[in-house]
């Protein structure tokens, strides 16, 4: 079994598996500026919330090592300039701006130029380490919540390549296939980049995973005909009280589970937990070029002056959601229990 891996650090530069490629050609970008790694997550080279921080967390690390000055107050003047601007690329993953805090503190703490560079490359590095550790976990309290032969949908990306290994929502199905276990995944196409119909069926085919497409539009059907027997995806950010914001189409996945009363489940680490966001009306929801949805592979298959509403995420409330699997366990999508997480 293949488990891709979206990015690692290489001879002081990032090397970044190009997802705008695939499914058709697997190409790795290596970055070595600051800016390639803005443009990378900007464009979405990289994306699913984890390796976005990830990628952010080694940008600083290239920061500081391409920084000439060997005067320690000028260094952290000029990484927390590139960490602010890194911090501009997308602004609903939470991830991103965890990875970023954590990196400023190591600069913080760093007495000398040399130190600095040497704190803030171990801490990027501790940071994907300690993601893959955490996706694993995921994937270990969300394969109790399956059987053998279950069948289940999921949308977007949240598989290995959306994270340093596993992947938060897909992470089970990994496991599954380890241990012998068959689950069947339904993978919604993702409108309009088509992350699930070109990545997460190209991931979970790369190791053998019993993986059928659909478009977004079948999944009511698709639920009734296939007897889905739960939905599980990842989360860009969750707020205090449970609301969880992730690619849109997640929001009418939650509404169809509830329907037809099977569970619906979302899987992320604590990192994407964001406590400071009282309820998902608070977050911040990115809207991006109209050419999404009015263009395919670059043909235009809408009317030119076409009015477009084109925002990446939306918000699945609290009171659809079945539970939060985390990598300290599965919880119910509450205030309390959310807070008991951080207690």
């Amino acid at each position: 079994m293949t488990i891709p891996q979206s990015v690692s650090w290489e001879n002081h530069t990032i090397r970044l598996l190009d997802q705008r490629k695939l499914p058709h050609v697997t190409e790795y970008l290596t970055l070595g500026t600051v800016e390639s790694v803005f443009e990378a997550i900007k464009s979405l080279a990289v994306r699913g919330a984890p390796a976005i921080g990830i990628a952010a967390a080694f940008g600083v690390a290239l920061s500081a090592l391409t920084c000439k000055t060997e005067d320690v107050h000028e260094l952290k003047e000029q990484v927390f300039m590139d960490s602010g601007y890194l911090s501009q690329s997308r602004p609903t993953a939470v991830n991103l701006f965890w990875a970023l805090n954590r990196m400023n503190e190591v600069v913080v703490r760093s007495n000398t130029a040399q130190s600095l560079r040497e704190n803030v490359l171990a801490e990027a590095l501790t940071i994907q380490k300690e993601d893959a550790e955490v996706c694993r976990s995921i994937g270990e309290h969300a394969l109790t919540l399956f059987q053998n032969g279950d069948r289940v949908m999921t949308i977007c990306n949240a598989g290995s390549i959306a994270t340093a290994k596993y992947g938060t929502a897909l992470a089970p199905f990994f496991l599954a296939k380890e241990r012998g276990i068959h689950l069947s995944v339904f993978a919604c196409e993702t409108r309009p980049v088509f992350q699930g119909a070109r990545l997460t069926t190209w991931e979970l085919m790369q190791a053998d995973i019993d993986v059928t497409l659909i478009t977004d539009s079948m999944a009511a059907h698709t639920m009734k005909m296939k007897q889905i027997s739960a939905v599980i995806t990842g989360a860009d950010r969750i707020a205090a009280n449970g609301d969880s914001a992730n690619k849109i189409g997640t929001f009418g996945l939650a509404v169809l589970a509830k329907s037809f009363g099977i569970p619906f489940y979302i899987a992320a680490p604590l990192s994407t937990f964001d406590l400071d966001t009282p309820n998902g009306d608070a977050i911040p929801i990115e809207e991006r070029d109209p050419s999404e949805i009015t263009h395919v592979n670059g043909v235009n298959i809408a009317p030119d002056g076409v009015n477009v509403f084109n925002p990446a995420f939306d918000v699945a409330p609290a009171d659809l959601i079945t539970g939060i699997v985390t990598e300290k366990g599965i919880i119910k999508p509450d205030k309390a229990s959310i807070a008991a997480l951080f207690a």
